[in-house]
């Protein structure tokens, strides 16, 4: 994995887990008609990171989508909050943030190198005399 490839993988990973533990601490109340009151300056912050991902991400084209619709979400949660969503709302913008991420994540974690075939070459039995 190249230390592009790594950085922008440990990004959304970062990004991912932030999201899920925001919709972690709202699941904790139980109080489902409770208005979600997010801190707004860590979703501004979190939506700035998705951004300059998007940027970083222009030489992995199976990625753009899933980091655009992260994006799209984030925007919408931000143009909503805080205060103006209920728990359950809150919680479908988190997940439909967090959703997309893993998709990126999934899409870096695999490796760019081809994959090499099963058996091996007739030189390299040679090698070891079989």
């Amino acid at each position: 994995m190249t230390s592009e490839r790594s950085q922008l993988y440990y990004t959304c990973v970062f990004l991912q887990v932030s999201f899920q533990a925001i919709e972690s601490s709202i699941m904790a109340r139980h109080q489902e008609s409770s208005r979600c009151w997010l801190d707004a300056q860590t979703l501004q912050m979190l939506l700035g990171e998705l951004q300059r991902c998007r940027l970083n991400a222009s030489p992995f084209k199976p990625v753009h989508a899933p980091l655009e619709e992260a994006i799209y979400h984030c925007g919408l949660l931000m143009a909503q909050c805080p205060g103006a969503l209920d728990q359950r709302l809150c919680r479908h913008h988190l997940q439909a943030i967090a959703a997309p991420l893993g998709q990126a994540v999934r899409h870096l974690s695999v490796s760019a190198s081809p994959q090499r075939p099963a058996t091996s070459s007739p030189r390299f039995r040679t090698w070891f005399g079989r």
